[in-house]
């Protein structure tokens, strides 16, 4: 839905189509609904988009559908209702599973940051370089997705190895089982 409400956007800014931003307004909803039930089960998520969401896709799909023949054929308007229209089946996936996000854009910045650095990853000096890299990608993404701060959990868990951390424990330093290990000054 980001991508489709993205071609909306740009024609309303555009052009100050009233259809763009009718659809912008639309699809508006939609992520009203999706902020209400953020966070809740799958099973709540799915029943709260049958009940709300799903009247207005269907309403957006017909109005869709009859403003298509009404606009220029080659107009970046026409072209965003073509695109949204030619997606309709992926665009409402949403509706059927409740574990299904809106739009792709939480996974899209999780991603940014191995996207954007994909030319230094290049000039890791070896395959071994690579691989090491990858690794600590990995590492740093786990720790964010699991509410730990990267920082500080690296510095730890290299420290915790480098004092002899028991070799056969080392599931507890995993992301989503670490600890920080408390100091005590003495």
């Amino acid at each position: 839905w980001a991508h489709t409400r993205r071609k909306f956007y740009e024609v309303a800014e555009a052009t100050g189509s009233p259809v763009a931003a009718e659809a912008l307004r639309r699809i508006g909803e939609l992520y009203a609904v999706e902020a209400r039930v953020r966070g809740q089960s799958s099973p709540y998520r799915l029943a709260e988009r049958r009940s709300f969401s799903r009247p207005i896709v269907q309403a957006l799909h017909t109005w869709l559908e009859a403003q298509l023949p009404r606009v220029a054929g080659r107009s970046t308007l026409a072209e965003a209702i073509r695109y949204a229209l030619s997606r309709w089946e992926g665009l409402t996936r949403f509706l059927h599973d409740g574990r299904i996000e809106l739009d792709t854009n939480p996974v899209e910045r999780a991603i940014r940051p191995v996207a954007l650095g994909r030319k230094n990853h290049l000039f890791a000096g070896s395959d071994g370089g690579g691989e090491r890299w990858a690794i600590i990608c990995s590492l740093i993404e786990t720790c964010k997705l699991n509410g730990v701060e990267p920082y500080a959990y690296l510095t730890d868990v290299l420290t915790r190895m480098v004092d002899g951390h028991p070799i056969n424990r080392l599931d507890e330093l995993l992301p989503w089982l670490w600890k920080p290990e408390i100091h005590v000054k003495t």
